[in-house]
């Protein structure tokens, strides 16, 4: 079992900036990748970013070279480091662990929200 826990999210103007974080524990050895995807109502859930345990990384066009993703010291916390927010990001923002590969998930945190205002 794999257990997460998120947090970071808020209500934050346009053009502000965030940082996520999402905690991993439990059998954390199974990971093999994490990520963030968010849900807006009436959208269906989107994978935003992800980042496998050797490094490489994933961005949706839509938040590439806005959002960053990365792990800690220890690779059981990982970071969504969100710049420049825009409208179009509020969301549930969700964490989640794979135990094969990004868009593959396994585990899922309880989600935080987060709301840019204009």
């Amino acid at each position: 079992q794999v257990q997460l826990v998120e947090s970071g999210g808020g209500l934050v103007q346009a053009g502000g900036s965030l940082r996520l974080s999402c905690a991993a524990s439990g059998s954390t050895f199974r990971i093999n990748a994490m990520g963030w995807y968010r849900q807006a109502p009436g959208r269906e859930r989107e994978l935003v970013a992800g980042i496998y345990v050797g490094g490489d990384t994933y961005y949706a066009d839509s938040v590439k070279g806005r959002f960053r993703i990365s792990f800690g010291n220890a690779k059981n916390i990982v970071y969504f480091q969100m710049n420049s927010l825009k409208l179009e990001d509020t969301a549930m923002y969700y964490c989640a662990a794979s135990r094969t590969g990004i868009g593959i998930p396994d585990y899922w945190g309880q989600g935080t929200q987060v709301t840019v205002s204009s």
